[in-house]
């Protein structure tokens, strides 16, 4: 088991739905520093690359090491196509995030997450983490659940306030049954919660598992400080996220948009590296860090280093499209990448940076020949209904489905289906009945300047040790 204070200098960013791959995480790994895999929608990626036909045998590989064989043996039954998809064939559709969800859809998040952190540990002895949205609450237990069984040695969680994760990795390193609160509107606090027993799940087969370091990403020394005065809630570490950071962004104080329409932070957003210093817990520094340069001055404000992104999504290993990795590192060298925090994109509500890549939905004409419509549910918020029941409902979803809801036709404007896009960007995206493509979403980090700088050093593009080394301060090829 490893201790925070034995976690490297630099911990690779958790981003998107597999752009921080299991590819790219091993190759940070090896390279001695935090290699991080996103555990967004894992399950969906699992059952989409056995549609695949699983390309290298990878995924078989890791579930080949799972405790259930049994379990495993009935995800492959259910999703693994030999041959891949037939032309134009749509993906089998995977069951969606509920407050009760049936045992394959426990199954199938558990392996999913498995798959991706043990493939990410395979073959070296560097440190592995996964990165998780609080705001996907109903997904929690079981990613974590599949990267303990794994041997995860870093959960992160950002996106909201991640106080319940001490107490869930204690339970489950003990083996004990879990319980996860999950915020229902209209209902009253902790009246809901997702469950998980590892003993009931996997019987006999359940191993001994050991508690991940747990680093909650904050934005405002408030959110840090109210994590660290409680020991039930108290992180072993903290990331602290600045405003430049890609994907979501925690909201201004102020709220205010520029003429576009676009999220604009001021100094009062600006994190406070000195008072999450006095809190005495280890931190490392992200947005505007992943530089020579900011990581240098990361550790002179008192962090132990600090969490990179941009440069590690435009990585070879990275789980982007190969087409969308030359287009953005196209765009770098003509330096036309516009990155904006867009105040809609999310149905989230939180704000999102977005690049702007002609053929992607935040094309205007792209966004407006998609049927708004929530197929995969990820980012759907459940809602106590008049009865009593609970449903499910997403900003981005169809706007009359959503006004039935009880939703606001307010919330729907610009909202964006980050679910599908983002699986696109990384090639899972869905092909249609009607013949209609789901198109990507892209995002980055605001600051290009690491990108940028290393797009002129790495002209053919550029590793994941490559950017080690760099960061690191080694020269560049002239």
């Amino acid at each position: 088991m490893v201790a925070v204070e034995a976690l490297p200098p630099m911990i690779q960013g958790g981003m998107g739905v597999q752009v921080s791959s299991w590819q790219l995480a091993a190759a940070v790994a090896r390279c001695g520093q935090l290699g991080v895999v996103s555990g967004t929608a894992l399950d969906l990626a699992l059952a989409r690359r056995l549609q695949d036909g699983d390309p290298g045998g990878h995924y078989r590989r890791a579930l080949a090491h799972f405790p259930d064989q049994a379990m495993a043996g009935r995800a492959l039954a259910r999703y693994f196509l030999p041959a891949g998809r037939p032309s134009g064939a749509s993906y089998r559709p995977v069951p969606r995030l509920v407050l009760h969800p049936q045992p394959a859809s426990v199954e199938l998040a558990v392996l999913g997450s498995f798959a991706e952190v043990w493939l990410a540990r395979d073959g070296h002895d560097g440190l592995v983490g996964i990165n998780l949205l609080e705001k996907i609450q109903m997904a929690v237990p079981t990613m974590v659940f599949g990267a303990m069984l794994a041997g995860v040695d870093v959960v992160l969680v950002g996106a909201g306030v991640p106080r319940q994760l001490p107490a869930l990795l204690d339970s489950l390193a003990a083996g004990r049954p879990a319980q996860y609160a999950v915020d229902v509107h209209g209902a009253d606090e902790n009246a809901h919660a997702v469950t998980l027993d590892p003993a009931a799940l996997l019987g006999p087969s359940l191993p001994a598992l050991h508690r991940p370091v747990f680093l909650a990403i904050v934005s405002s020394h408030v959110l840090a400080t109210y994590l660290a005065r409680d020991p039930a809630i108290r992180p072993d570490g903290f990331v602290l996220e600045a405003s430049p950071a890609g994907g979501h962004n925690a909201p201004p104080r102020r709220p205010e948009l520029d003429g576009d329409g676009n999220v604009l932070f001021g100094p009062r957003d600006e994190p406070d590296a000195g008072r999450i210093a006095a809190l005495g817990l280890p931190f490392w520094m992200a947005g505007a860090t992943g530089t020579p340069e900011g990581l240098a001055a990361a550790r002179a404000a008192g962090a132990r280093g600090i969490q990179a992104g941009t440069v590690f999504a435009l990585a070879a290993e990275s789980g982007l499209n190969d087409d969308v990795r030359r287009r953005l590192r196209a765009g770098l060298a003509d330096d036309a990448v516009s990155v904006r925090t867009s105040a809609t994109a999310s149905p989230t509500g939180f704000p999102f940076k977005v690049v702007d890549l002609p053929g992607t939905i935040t094309d205007p004409q792209v966004y407006a020949a998609r049927s708004r419509q929530c197929d995969l549910g990820f980012l759907r918020s459940p809602f106590q209904k008049d009865d009593g029941s609970v449903g499910y409902r997403c900003p981005a979803e169809a706007e009359r489905t959503y006004l039935l809801k009880g939703g606001r036709a307010e919330d729907t404007a610009g909202r964006v289906c980050l679910c599908n896009g983002l699986s696109a960007t990384v090639g899972m995206g869905q092909h249609r009945r009607d013949g209609y493509d789901e198109p990507a979403l892209v995002t980055l980090g605001a600051d290009l300047d690491g990108p940028t700088r290393l797009n002129a050093a790495f002209p053919h593009g550029w590793t994941a040790a490559d950017v080690v080394a760099w960061l690191e301060g080694a020269p560049v090829p002239a």
